[in-house]
């Protein structure tokens, strides 16, 4: 049950720092609004990807188990490709506007709407989070679950963060965001091994 809540967490921290649509407007709405009328937008994931999973684990659910070793293996090399990404990372600053006191709802409203129409919840989730949730699921039910807790406990948890950083910084120092753009791509440069290796081997 931990490793499937480790994996998770840690995909969820590498999806938080990864950039992205999400995380840049994440970025400019702590800059103009601050943290306060942002941080709602943390909780947006948990009112999109609902649909958005229940959508694909439906699909999932209907495939033979290798087709899910294969996507399993397109995962990891999705995830591999995610890592070249997050070492190129770059970001800008934005000037700081006046406070709005809808913000936070509208922060909250446009993040669910926002990651309804990026593409990258329903790829993580078809190739990546789908496989590994319904793999532990068919172990036994609560692997599944602790896959999913772990994954938006910590979502949740790391974006509130991040937002807080951005509105208190203004901006991220270069050496640290090199330093989280590290351990982003670390893990999921070991993840992506992971999901290969383990790909190939059902599949042989």
């Amino acid at each position: 049950m931990l490793l499937y809540l480790f994996q998770g967490a840690a995909l969820a921290l590498s999806a938080t720092i990864t950039p992205g649509p999400f995380q840049a407007f994440l970025l400019t709405r702590a800059l103009n609004y601050g943290w306060k009328r942002t941080l709602p937008a943390s909780f947006a994931p948990l009112i999109s990807d609902g649909p958005i999973t229940a959508l694909v684990l439906l699909v999932l659910t209907q495939t033979p188990e290798w087709f899910l070793d294969i996507l399993r293996i397109a995962g990891g090399l999705f995830i591999l490709y995610l890592a070249t990404g997050v070492f190129k990372t770059v970001k800008n600053p934005i000037a700081v506007e006046e406070t709005s006191e809808n913000a936070g709802r509208r922060s909250l409203i446009s993040g669910a709407i926002l990651n309804l129409l990026n593409p990258n919840p329903y790829i993580f989730w078809a190739v990546i989070g789908g496989p590994i949730m319904l793999t532990g699921w068919r172990e036994a039910p609560i692997l599944g679950v602790s896959f999913i807790a772990g994954f938006y406990g910590m979502f949740v948890c790391s974006l509130a963060a991040l937002i807080i950083v951005f509105a208190s910084a203004g901006r991220l120092d270069p050496r640290v965001h090199r330093i989280l753009s590290g351990v982003a791509g670390a893990a999921l440069i070991g993840f992506g091994l992971y999901q290969i290796v383990k790909g190939v081997k059902a599949v042989v």
